[in-house]
């Protein structure tokens, strides 16, 4: 059954793999359902609806992903899209959250039509070679800088913005969670290189053990007014009917106070960074797996697009912001992971969090972050597919300004934007212009609009 629908011979995997890369996935999104009912509920929603809404939208994109395309690729509610939804939207703009989901689900809708008429599909295509490769390795230094900050390493700094954190001040929090954090990067690595099946899954439940034994023993203090919560998991059971609070509401809405244009311009804001936040996400871990064919291009790009536009829509009459294809699915994919079955293992894991949601929130940030730091290392190995040699100038300094865009601007997207622009003004000023496709002086044009307007 399993091989017929997910054809794992094909893709040389096979079940206990693809389970193992699913668990993998999922255990590196988990952190999810802790953050986004934390900051929508900012945007004053019920952070026990928003957790219900965002289990259910992520069953929902990545079974799809699954059964529709058949990728290894998880969905879930996008990072950086509900911090604007909340703190741009809602409490820039001052609109009410039921219009922020409306303006989501409306976004939705454009990207069923934009995938089904082939229009994603394009851009994706229409990217070089050199800026896809460029893309996984930006999205490597991204996700393992998100890691560094999600173990508490890399911390805020008011003269050099960022810095190491101290291991001695505040010892039993912020210090034990980054030793712990550092020992468990070192585990994966050892793991990893000695090619034991698992390496990455293995590393986040040792460091969470290893967690729950400090604080056991008093190295590590819970301290929730400062972010430390208890690690050890309880199984206290979710109150489902809150539901009701966020779904359809995004119906709810009186678009006359709302004024049209600035309705519009919300969004094609969130139309803007999902499309590049996805396409970013696919080119990146698809080019890690192994999955571009010979001119770059991702099969079946047009069903892994359709199944991330009907997430959106989804996810938005039930009350949670945009949801978008996981960079995390790199994790899964480092575990081997190929076909549908790891996505489909970890949609029913997001199904079954909503009946033990306390247990998954429980693992840290720390015992995730080692994960997300070596993947990072994963990804950013395809820079050696980009050839810097000074024939090739015109596409490698568009590939290392979209590289070092990722992480300094905080965003996949700003990353593909930088990239694109260069790009086109690099090959035109050096009369070769002629070899661009006509696609990309289309989206130069609208990135250079979006920086202008947006």
């Amino acid at each position: 059954m399993l091989e017929k629908v997910f054809k794992l011979k094909e893709n040389n995997t096979n079940v206990k793999t693809e389970i193992t890369a699913g668990i993998t996935t999922f255990m590196t999104m988990a952190y999810i359902l802790a953050v986004n009912p934390s900051i929508l509920g900012d945007a004053g929603m019920d952070s026990t609806a928003v957790l219900l809404a965002t289990c259910i939208a992520s069953f929902i994109g990545t079974a799809c992903m699954a059964l529709m395309a058949n990728m290894p690729f998880a969905l879930s509610a996008g990072m950086g899209l509900n911090a604007y939804f909340t703190y741009t939207v809602v409490l820039g703009f001052g609109y009410s959250w039921q219009v922020a989901l409306l303006a989501v689900f409306i976004e939705g809708l454009i990207f069923i039509v934009l995938s089904l008429t082939n229009v994603r599909e394009a851009i994706f295509n229409s990217i070089p070679l050199s800026l896809k490769h460029a893309v996984s390795v930006g999205i490597g230094l991204f996700i393992a800088f998100i890691g560094l900050q999600n173990a508490g390493l890399s911390i805020n700094n008011d003269s050099t913005l960022v810095t190491i954190v101290s291991f001695t001040d505040n010892f039993t929090t912020s210090g034990i969670s980054a030793l712990l954090a550092i020992i468990g990067t070192f585990l994966i690595a050892v793991l990893y290189i000695k090619k034991v099946k698992g390496s990455i899954l293995i590393g986040i439940l040792a460091t969470w053990i290893l967690g729950i034994i400090c604080q056991l023993t008093g190295l590590y203090v819970s301290t929730p007014d400062a972010g430390y919560y208890s690690l050890i998991p309880t199984f206290a059971m979710t109150d489902f009917t809150k539901l009701g609070e966020t779904f359809g509401q995004c119906f709810n809405v009186d678009l006359g106070s709302v004024g049209i244009v600035n309705f519009i311009i919300v969004i094609f804001s969130f139309l803007f960074v999902d499309m590049f936040d996805t396409l970013g996400t696919l080119i990146g871990v698809s080019s890690k797996a192994g999955m571009l064919d010979k001119n770059g291009r991702l099969p079946k790009i047009k069903s892994a697009l359709l199944a991330d536009a009907v997430a959106t829509t989804a996810g938005a009459v039930l009350g949670t912001s945009t949801t978008t294809t996981y960079v995390e699915s790199s994790a899964g994919v480092a575990e081997g992971g190929r076909t549908g079955l790891t996505a489909m293992t970890t949609a029913f894991l997001f199904l079954i969090s909503m009946f033990f949601a306390p247990v998954f929130i429980a693992v840290p940030s720390f015992a995730t972050a080692p994960a997300l730091i070596i993947v990072g290392f994963l990804m950013f190995s395809n820079v050696t597919k980009i050839k810097f040699d000074e024939k090739n100038f015109v596409s490698s300094i568009p590939a290392y300004l979209c590289i070092i865009a990722m992480p300094l601007f905080y965003s996949i997207s700003e990353g593909i934007s930088i990239g694109v622009i260069s790009y086109v003004v690099i090959n035109l000023i050096c009369k070769k212009g002629r070899e661009v496709s006509p696609v990309m002086y289309v989206l130069a044009v609208l990135f250079i609009l979006k920086y202008i307007f947006l």
